[in-house]
């Protein structure tokens, strides 16, 4: 897709996919993808549809090609019905050549292993889904999870972020993206985990008090963010924020 650059330098348009692309090298890549109204809500009535458009739905699924798995909390998964992840053969046949699987995987984060086992998620699935749980869950409902999906328990009362990330990275999954939902992304913030914000500010205004894209305690520290592109398209906003690097 090409998009209408603002920032760094005004003018030219971009294509998405060269300008998203993971840079080689890096042990791993945790990226984010979110969007918001002008006025800061993440969702309306617990869903994303009305904030999205036809630009934020190509640029969702195009940074779900350059990823290795999607992760997602159990929650999201619910509000937003979930089907397994698709691509078409071209998109698969680009990932083969860039060095990638052909699909990516699905990471569903969920405490307790409360999720719909027998749901499109897992049961039409073509690339095997991963369940990031606690010890807290049933060793049997983890049994009957291991048949539909690979079982990786990261923690012992809630899911503990940097044990699942480096779990994903053992195997060969670095170039991680996330979708949330805030609560997700209001942790991977505290525990530093965000390598790369990718907001998309959609042209409404709701009020109400809606949720943010993050969700929790404050931070003890506040994190500061740098400015990295802006880009346009259909009066959307695509903001792409990177780690702060003092001068």
């Amino acid at each position: 897709m090409l998009l209408r650059q603002l920032h760094p330098e005004p003018g030219p348009t971009v294509d998405t996919l060269a300008a998203y692309a993971v840079p080689d090298g890096e042990a791993s890549h945790l990226r984010v993808n979110m969007v918001t109204s002008v006025d800061g809500a993440a969702a309306v009535d617990g869903r994303v549809g009305v904030l999205s458009g036809t630009a934020d739905q190509v640029l969702l699924h195009e940074l779900r090609l350059l990823c290795d798995v999607l992760v997602v909390g159990a929650g999201t998964i619910r509000a937003e019905g979930y089907g397994p992840i698709r691509l078409t053969e071209e998109q698969q046949e680009r990932r083969v050549v860039a060095g990638q699987e052909p699909l990516p995987r699905l990471a569903v984060l969920t405490g307790s292993l409360d999720v719909d086992l027998a749901g499109p998620v897992f049961t039409r699935a073509t690339s095997r889904p991963l369940l990031l749980t606690t010890e807290r869950a049933p060793q049997g409902r983890r049994e009957e999870a291991a048949e539909v999906a690979d079982v990786v328990v990261a923690g012992e009362e809630s899911v503990d972020l940097r044990v699942a990330v480096d779990a994903l990275a053992e195997r060969g999954l670095r170039r991680v993206l996330s979708e949330g939902g805030p609560h997700v992304l209001a942790q991977l913030f505290a525990d530093d985990l965000v390598d790369e914000l990718c907001l998309a500010v959609a042209p409404v205004v709701t009020a109400g008090d809606e949720l943010r894209i993050t969700a929790g305690p404050s931070l003890a520290i506040v994190k500061q963010l740098s400015l990295a592109q802006v880009l346009e398209k259909d009066d959307y906003l695509f903001l792409r924020y990177g780690r702060h690097h003092d001068a």
